[in-house]
């Protein structure tokens, strides 16, 4: 009896996430104006958001048409068309007139751009046409703008547009043989990034630019060869942004001109099939990719969908004809349905359900859509509306928050513990030299990986592949370097800081120069690793993302300013073992919710190319994309960096009693290190296969970076997601405590005890605790900064941080050690030639970021060495370099 309790109340435990788990629902608002009897929308009317207004065209009326939904097809010489344009704006409206040829059309494809409307296309005058306006209101004049731009190479009845990196896409339906165009408005923009208006800017931009026709889209049905009002939307795939057609409608092409057939609802039917558009394909045939048909809970859609808007950074909203909303993922391709939880709306009319939340068009601004909607019982006039999606609260729990604490005071407490053991700077900075290997080692993992592993590296793979693991398995082939060149460099000098071997090697001068961009990369390294983890804990817990990072901050200044390195150090196993176990809780939790488990894993893994590890990419362009070389060459140039230039990383070098301890502790984080990016990578694709089996689960208003503890919060046990979420939240405190402490380390030993600034050993420790906290403040601050919902993966931020200060340091070491003709003149060149490089390669984007490090490296070597031939003398030739280069390395082999 006792065991059936037992095992009763185990199950209710694991399954308790699942039953507080609420869907995402949208909610609806009819907006009232202080002059809405002077709005009167009709059919194929378009708004777009300006400013903090709306402007709304007034669309067409035809007399003749039936009441049930009307299309582009069906107007007729009986249709009535306004000249009035609307500007709302709050509760006021401002109506304006605009003639059809300066872009008040019906049916006309409207997209933003840099606060102005584009207008494509439509019906002016009962007459398809192909003119393009683009309009903006000024609201100091009050007055609509009109500025004619390039025609259309073809007519088209209802098309739709979008924009991406400044081109103008326009896709036209089967009256213009579903013809695809583009339009580069790069011309329009002045120096200051802004669009030019004047008369001559506009004419020469006429006169130069024309469409470009690309890939006409496929027919959905070669049974319905007329299909139109297809719309475009453009959201990120997990490989860079792409243009999706959906919805429409379609009926055979013989019968478009009997009016008798158009005007039998029965005879439209909807386009359920849609497609993706890569941009960046040069490939013509296959930047058309035919997505299938729509299924929402294994059911094919009946409905027609008739306007799209992107939300987040990877969802689209797709609003039918029957008032429903649907949810679209462009990563996993999956479909869902959200409730209208506003429901008192949908009435009863003469037996008949009807429903106010069609809509026919829209726009959206900072998450809120607005939207002309029309009700089933009265399809003939639009009201404006706004929606906006509303996400299940919050509801982390008393006992997942009581674990959080406790754990945090406890890892807070574990630190302090340190305080009285630091007598000097040798203890803070190095821990007395006492520190067991195995505990190196996990403080190396937790440095380099921590946070950003558990929480970025996940969300990486859940948006592509498996292509980065033999970058990061490139520590395997680094680690022998580290071991057998970088590591004796820096016990030989007895060093505390990584930068003493500059000035030995070179001169003072290129050792602070060193320490200084040290300084630079692990501030901004604080920022990121805070900034990640805050975003991911305000997913899941009442913190907001601010909140997190100042939590983060103050407990990191108490703890490490206090206790030193060891202080560091000793809370670096606790956090490893929590994160593995926990990342392997986590794995088999994502698997077993799956339908068919272990099997359903592989087998959507396969399917979708996720387990993909090599893109065997060698062309010219390969340098800009993630192909093989660039990961194995950029993995090396990473790992390479971080464990001969990185404080640290060397500063653990110097912490173990001997040399025989700092050569275990490093291969062990080589072998903690592999097996662990494996684990991250399967959960990654774990989670891509259980969100496209439940994409319901999935907030769409997430970040990518928050999928992980979404997952966590939402779905692990309560009392287990409490102790993950604290590991990952301690984790980030490590790392960032690991980088107050090293550059405090680099500040003393290479600013302050170089110079005498200091005269007391009790100085020196005070300036050590004051550094020490001025930096967690500084990286405090860069935490606050990097909460940026703009920036789409902080572990490709990450990458790029890496490369753009580390590599250089790396390229210096790598001088230092591989030549004996590198001279300080030619250290300098070559530090500022390897971050000049790196910059032009992120400002012009003619490499990757994953390759920075690695270009760093290779142009401040041969930069360096090249200028070191040229400025050689006597002095530098005769240096004494004994024990400084891999020639002159002392023959006596270390003892252990």
């Amino acid at each position: 009896m006792i065991n059936k309790i037992l095992k009763s109340a185990f199950t209710l435990m694991l399954m308790m996430p699942l039953l507080t788990h609420a869907q995402t629902s949208i909610q609806w608002q009819e907006l009232n104006t202080t002059s809405i009897d002077k709005v009167n929308i009709n059919h194929g009317a378009f708004i777009d958001q300006q400013g903090t207004g709306l402007v709304i065209s007034s669309g067409i009326v035809d007399l003749t048409a039936k009441p049930y939904l009307f299309i582009a097809e069906q107007v007729t010489d009986s249709s009535v068309e306004s000249e009035a344009i609307y500007l709302v704006d709050g509760s006021n409206v401002i109506v304006t007139n605009l003639s059809a040829e300066q872009g008040n059309r019906s049916f006309a494809a409207a997209t933003s751009f840099l606060g102005a409307t584009l207008v494509t296309g439509g019906i002016a005058k009962q007459k398809t046409t192909n003119l393009v306006n683009l309009i903006i209101w000024r609201p100091e004049s009050k007055t609509l703008y009109s500025y004619p731009l390039p025609v259309l190479p073809s007519t088209a009845k209802s098309p739709s547009a979008v924009v991406i990196n400044n081109i103008l896409y326009v896709l036209t339906g089967s009256d213009a043989n579903n013809q695809f165009f583009a339009l580069d408005l790069n011309g329009l923009i002045n120096a200051e990034g802004k669009l030019s208006y004047s008369k001559r800017a506009l004419d020469h931009f006429i006169d130069s630019n024309s469409w470009q026709r690309l890939p006409s889209l496929p027919l959905a049905n070669q049974n319905m060869p007329y299909q139109n009002g297809i719309k475009l939307a453009v959201q990120n795939d997990g490989t860079g942004a792409k243009i999706f057609a959906i919805g429409g409608y379609q009926f055979a092409h013989d019968k478009l001109n009997s009016a008798e057939y158009l005007n039998s609802q029965e005879k439209v039917f909807a386009l359920t099939r849609h497609w993706k558009f890569d941009p960046n394909t040069k490939n013509a045939e296959n930047q058309w990719q035919n997505l299938g048909d729509i299924s929402v809970a294994k059911q094919k859609l009946n409905q027609r969908i008739n306007s799209l808007s992107s939300i987040g950074q990877s969802h689209i909203l797709a609003f039918t004809d029957q008032g429903n909303t649907l949810s679209f993922n462009a990563i996993t391709n999956s479909w869902t349905h959200y409730l209208t939880n506003n429901i008192d709306k949908t009435q009863v009319i003469n037996g008949a359900k009807t429903t106010e939340y069609i809509s026919e068009n829209v726009t959206t601004s900072d998450g809120v859509i607005y939207s002309l909607n029309r009700s089933n019982n009265n399809p003939s006039a639009l009201r404006l509306w706004q929606a906006s999606l509303k996400q299940p609260e919050k509801n982390f729990g008393l006992v997942n928050m009581t674990v959080l604490v406790v754990y945090l005071i406890c890892v807070v407490l574990l630190g302090l513990f340190f305080v009285f053991k630091n007598r000097n700077t040798d203890d803070y900075f190095r821990g007395g030299q006492s520190i067991p290997w195995w505990a190196a080692a996990c403080s190396i993992y937790a440095t380099m990986l921590s946070s950003l592993t558990y929480v970025a590296l996940p969300a990486v793979v859940y948006q592509s592949n498996w292509v980065l693991l033999i970058g990061i398995w490139m520590i395997v082939a680094v680690a022998p370097l580290a071991i057998y060149v970088a590591m004796p460099f820096f016990r030989q000098i007895d060093a505390t800081s990584a930068y003493e071997y500059l000035s030995k090697r070179f001169n003072m001068s290129v050792r602070l120069f060193a320490s200084g961009l040290f300084t630079l990369f692990h501030v901004g390294r604080m920022g990121i690793v805070m900034a990640l983890t805050a975003l991911s804990l305000s997913a899941v817990t009442p913190l907001s993302a601010s909140d997190s990072v100042l939590i983060m901050g103050v407990l990191c200044l108490i703890y490490c300013t206090m206790g030193g390195i060891e202080a560091v150090i000793w809370t670096d196993p606790l956090q490893t073992v929590v994160l593995i176990l926990g990342a392997i809780a986590c794995f088999i939790i994502i698997v077993t919710g799956l339908d068919g488990g272990l099997t359903d894993f592989i087998n959507i893994g396969l399917r979708d190319d996720k387990f993909t590890m090599v893109n065997a990419d060698f062309s010219l362009d390969s340098i800009t994309t993630l192909s093989i070389w660039v990961i194995v060459i950029g993995g090396i140039g990473q790992n390479l960096s971080s464990y001969t230039a990185d404080q640290a990383v060397v500063q653990r070098y110097m912490v173990t009693k001997n040399p025989s301890d700092a050569r275990k502790s490093i291969w062990a984080n080589a072998i903690i290190a592999a097996p662990g990016a494996l684990l991250f990578f399967c959960i990654g694709t774990a989670l891509y296969a259980f969100y496209q089996t439940h994409p319901e689960k999935l907030d769409p208003t997430i970040q990518i970076d928050q999928i992980f503890p979404t997952f966590i919060a939402t779905e692990l046990p309560i009392g287990v997601a409490g102790l993950i979420v604290a590991g990952i939240f301690a984790a980030a405190q490590s790392t960032v405590s690991t980088s107050m402490n090293s550059i405090a380390t680099t500040l003393v030993t290479d600013f302050i005890r170089p110079f005498n600034l200091v005269k007391t050993e009790k100085g020196y420790m005070s300036a050590a605790r004051w550094l020490t906290f001025i930096m967690g403040i500084l990286g405090t601050l860069a935490g606050l900064v990097f909460i940026d919902p703009e920036i789409r993966s902080l572990m490709e931020a990450y990458f790029k941080v890496i490369g753009m200060f580390m590599g250089a340091l790396g390229g210096l070491f790598v001088l230092g050690a591989l030549t004996k003709k590198a001279n300080s003149f030619g250290a300098i060149t070559g530090i500022l030639a390897g971050v000049s490089t790196m910059i032009s390669a992120w400002q012009f984007g003619w490499a990757d970021g994953y390759l920075y490090a690695t270009i760093g490296i290779m142009s401040c070597l041969v930069v360096g060495y090249i200028a070191s031939l040229l400025t050689q003398t006597s002095k530098t030739t005769n240096k004494d370099l004994t024990g400084l280069t891999l020639y002159t390395m002392h023959p006596t082999p270390i003892k252990s």
